[in-house]
């Protein structure tokens, strides 16, 4: 079917009408909008934008959190035959300032009356941005513009104007530019076209069952196209209502308010709720610690005779029934109690992780793609699913590996091209293939696996090649560590910054009745250092002395995207972080077996020689 998406989700509003569509909190309470107000705000908003004079073909720009008013402006947009451009709400003014320029967009929605005030002294370095539109507020100026404006503006024009531009659009028109945020270098408009999008929707939809009934808490970047498509276009497509939480740390108590039924997240989320709850369990009463352990050794039994078509068992059914009752069905409440399943993507997660949470009865379907592959290429899904891979290939799609074992994609939700950087289109794409930059296999099965990207693998000087991401994501799964980066290209062995997590670390310091002054304080505490030493020790004992970690860095603060160390979905920007810690990274293979203290970090070696 030749549609676009505006239509798609225009026909929805006429098959659902008055069922809720989305839920915002206001006032304390989180309150409906329903598929017919969904229909009549994106009318709005395309009919104010063409009458403010936007074309078919030019470029709209987003800068806001999860919010309707985000979907009312993109849905608007592209409805008036526009391209939205999203911009993450937390991005520096010097990207936007890229982003504006580089996308040449006429407009430029904030929800940020601050911002729009920044933005206007810029004005002459973004020559085609005509308006300024505020979700939020008013400010006065001849280019910003309020959203009650727009919406007389949009009032005002015959309804008829959005009808045509709509029914004149094509499933090969550009839907959106979408800016990647990138681990090296400026952001890249990635041009995606409706069929891009929409066939990546067909698809996923085939292997999960997602309709009306279900409820999805909205809280990654929608500027992403992972929550964009996944969290957003997919749940509109099948009916879902979308529940926007409130702010990423309110994620906790808007899960049980909401109590949805699917949630999409980057591992960030479950390697926090997985630390925490492990942190409970071990500082608990002892007879309570070990029900929980048991219960955990139970369910993961269970679950990996399922996932290898085994038969558990009268005695394990029995017993996994009980830890059920003992154990997971209290999680599961906390959860909401109606979740049916967690989708994980942007990054690599912990195959530990998965496995908890599916003994847990709450499986975490992790699924593998990029913004050039809008976005997915493979998924776990109910009944394909195995912890530790990124799931079978999409069907629509072709995967090849080239000789140095870089995964490549061909098929109909890769993108079209680089907004004007044909060099790097060139690069990227060759004869149809898209050249993903990550390292993979498949398996016998059909699962696919992800080892690291291509350009961070480590070469040491002894010729060896880590992968460095797989040693990362075995350390975060300690309760005292929240982040890290392993290190050694082209030395003699590896080392690490290491981020504590320090709610755990302060609890533990009470505890142990240490007493210091500030974070700096803390991480240079010899009792500290020791606890960290011997956790790390104990993670890779069993892993070859080349890829172990013979020192390590404890750092006061996380790795920031405002420092440029992370993207705003948490990938760490190694490049970055190596250049703001560099003069800590070299200290560290000039420590030669003792410890060096600095007012931000501590350097210190592993136990063993």
């Amino acid at each position: 079917m030749s549609d676009t998406i505006p239509r798609m989700v225009l026909r929805h509003t006429e098959r659902f009408a008055e069922r809720t569509v989305m839920r915002r909190k206001q006032g304390g309470r989180y309150r409906n909008i329903s598929w017919i107000e969904l229909g009549e705000q994106i009318r709005t908003y395309a009919a104010g934008l063409i009458d403010l004079g936007l074309a078919p073909g030019d470029q709209v720009t987003i800068m806001s959190p999860n919010c309707p008013e985000w979907a009312y402006a993109d849905l608007g947009i592209m409805a008036a035959g526009g391209r939205t451009v999203p911009v993450y709400h937390t991005e520096s003014l010097k990207t936007i300032l890229h982003i504006l320029q580089n996308s040449q967009s006429r407009f430029f929605f904030t929800h940020s009356p601050l911002f729009a005030r920044q933005l206007v002294h810029h004005l002459s370095r973004v020559p085609h941005l005509e308006k300024i539109i505020l979700l939020s507020g008013s400010v006065n100026h001849d280019h910003i513009l309020s959203l009650a404006e727009l919406v007389r503006r949009g009032h005002s024009l015959p309804r008829e104007c959005v009808d045509k531009t709509l029914s004149g659009g094509c499933r090969e028109d550009i839907a959106t530019l979408v800016y990647t945020s990138g681990t090296t270098g400026e952001p890249k408009g990635v041009v995606l076209t409706h069929d891009n999008i929409l066939s990546n929707i067909e698809a996923c939809c085939h292997l999960f069952r997602i309709d009306e009934r279900d409820q999805c808490l909205s809280f990654l970047p929608l500027s992403h196209i992972f929550e964009r498509m996944a969290g957003y276009y997919m749940m509109l497509h099948q009916g879902v209502t979308i529940a926007y939480a409130e702010s990423i740390d309110t994620v906790p108590a808007n899960l049980a308010e909401v109590r949805p039924t699917i949630v999409i997240s980057v591992p960030r989320l479950y390697e926090k709720m997985y630390s925490r709850i492990i942190e409970r369990a071990t500082t608990g009463p002892w007879l309570k610690k070990q029900i929980f352990f048991l219960s955990l050794r139970i369910g993961r039994n269970f679950t990996r005779k399922q996932l290898a078509s085994e038969t558990s068992g009268v005695w394990l059914s029995l017993a996994r029934n009980l830890a059920d009752r003992l154990v997971f069905s209290a999680l599961r409440e906390k959860l909401g109690g109606r979740l049916r399943f967690f989708v994980s993507g942007g990054a690599p997660l912990v195959t530990e992780i998965a496995e908890f949470f599916l003994a847990a009865g709450v499986p975490i379907y992790e699924g593998y793609g990029l913004t050039e592959t809008s976005p997915v290429i493979a998924v776990n899904y109910p009944g394909r699913h195995r912890p530790g891979s990124v799931g079978p290939s999409l069907d629509t799609l072709s995967l090849t590996f080239s000789d140095e074992g870089e995964l490549m994609v061909k098929g109909p939700s890769v993108f079209a091209h680089y907004w004007q950087q044909d060099e790097a289109t060139t690069q990227a794409l060759k004869d149809g293939w898209f050249h993903t930059g990550d390292i993979g296999h498949i398996d016998g099965d059909g699962y696919l696996f992800i080892s690291d990207r291509k350009k961070d693998l480590i070469v040491t000087a002894g010729g060896k090649n880590i992968a460095p991401l797989e040693l990362e994501n075995r350390i975060k799964t300690d309760p005292f560590i929240a982040s890290v980066l392993v290190y050694g290209d082209r030395k003699p062995y590896l080392t690490a910054l290491v981020v504590p997590d320090f709610d755990a670390l302060q609890k533990y310091a009470a505890h142990k009745k240490i007493d210091f002054l500030d974070r700096c304080d803390l991480i240079c505490h010899p009792r500290i250092l020791d606890l960290i030493r011997r956790r790390i020790d104990r993670i890779q004992q069993d892993t070859p002395s080349y890829k172990r970690i013979r020192r390590f860095t404890l750092l006061s603060r996380d790795f920031s995207a405002s420092e440029g160390e992370v993207t705003p979905t948490l990938k760490l920007r190694r490049k970055e972080i190596g250049k703001n810690f560099a003069t800590v990274l070299e200290d560290i293979y000039r420590a030669e077996g003792k410890v060096i203290h600095d007012t931000s970090y501590c350097i210190i070696e592993r136990g063993d020689p």
